[in-house]
């Protein structure tokens, strides 16, 4: 009689740890970017969005049952700290990552995050290369560079056909990159520039390049970069009286641009999708944002829109394989985010992207 009681006790104890064990479950996501250094107002852009993301969705109770547990990776835009990055949340059990931010960082992390099963979804990564690589894991939340890129080379041929034209470019994987859709696109519709010419990311004196600028007469400046360095030449350009219209990509949606720049970003415009803070399906957690003092400007929406989509995908698939759920958001169908409905296409890019032109003025930008 003993030995059946204590067998029982020992079965309802197991059972009762089993369930609490359930109860506690909780599954790791990460979100990857340069969270220090240069870039790091987009690193506080992306941990904000992620952060928010994963509070609403273990509110309504979790994923699949299990509270969400998020990890920072910091690869500071680097690409061997992005590698790094990725073998640590490999190590770590992670399930999902929300990033990275640089495209140069993106595309050696998603080799990582491919060999572990990893799925991998950046808010930010506009490079081509990123999704036309082939590989299964790699999706964005973002449109790419050479939609950006028809965008702006558009403008520049048709409103600035009489201009004297500077391509500029950092020479890394994205300012290149957007430089040279630019310019393909621009070309394309007839506009020839005066200037190509790359810079140093990460310099404090661009006076020589603003000489050079003046010398040759430029009056209308398109950079491929970030907005630490760019706000640095539009001031350095202002000190030495080089009046020109500065046009940029979807890097500039950091406030951070205008303390680098000062005055001298009135009048930038730049490339970045319909602002997505003023979007229906985005008011309520526009509000949440900003009950904190957060401005979700940016990036923020974007990552909060990869961690949302990746958290619907896993509950429509049923499970949280990395490659099921990539194959379950790109079989077809809209996905609601706060961004609005999603579409994907097999190569794990958005169906449509609606880059428009937006203007800084008086430390804020707004569309034009």
């Amino acid at each position: 009689m003993m030995k059946r009681t204590l067998f029982a006790g020992a079965a309802s104890l197991a059972v009762m740890l089993a369930l609490t064990a359930t109860a506690s479950a909780q599954v790791k996501v990460g979100v990857a970017g340069p969270i220090t250094g240069e870039y790091a107002a987009f690193g506080k852009q992306m941990t904000d969005g992620a952060e928010m993301a994963i509070a609403d969705i273990n509110a309504k109770g979790g994923v699949m049952g299990q509270k969400l547990v998020l990890v920072k990776g910091d690869d500071a835009c680097d690409a061997k700290q992005a590698v790094s990055v990725a073998n640590k949340f490999a190590s770590e059990g992670v399930k999902f990552v929300d990033g990275h931010f640089c495209s140069s960082t993106s595309i050696p992390a998603s080799k990582v995050y491919a060999e572990e099963g990893i799925l991998q979804i950046t808010p930010a990564s506009t490079n081509p290369k990123f999704t036309e690589e082939g590989s299964w894991n790699t999706m964005r939340t973002c449109g790419r560079d050479d939609q950006q890129g028809k965008v702006a080379g558009h403008l520049l041929a048709t409103e600035f056909k009489d201009r004297k034209i500077a391509i500029l470019h950092d020479n890394t994987t994205y300012g290149k990159g957007i430089a040279d859709e630019t310019k393909k696109n621009m070309n394309a519709e007839g506009k020839k520039e005066a200037m190509y010419q790359a810079y140093v990311p990460g310099e404090r004196d661009y006076t020589a390049l603003v000489s050079r600028l003046k010398e040759a007469g430029i009056d209308t400046i398109y950079f491929g970069g970030y907005h630490t360095e760019i706000g640095l030449i539009a001031r350095q350009a202002k000190e030495q009286g080089l009046k020109a219209t500065l046009v940029g990509p979807d890097s500039l949606t950091a406030k951070e641009l205008w303390q680098i720049s000062g005055d001298a970003g009135e009048g930038l415009i730049f490339t970045f999708p319909s602002d997505p803070r003023t979007r229906p399906t985005a008011l309520a957690v526009v509000k949440q944002f900003k009950d904190k003092g957060i401005d979700p400007e940016g990036y923020v929406l974007y990552t909060y829109a990869s961690m949302q989509l990746w958290a619907a995908a896993v509950t429509k698939a049923g499970t949280m394989d990395g490659k099921k759920v990539a194959e379950t958001i790109k079989a077809g169908g809209k996905w609601d985010t706060v961004l609005g409905g999603l579409e994907y296409d097999k190569k794990g890019d958005v169906t449509k992207a609606d880059y428009v032109w937006y203007i800084w003025h008086n430390g804020n930008y707004s569309e034009m």
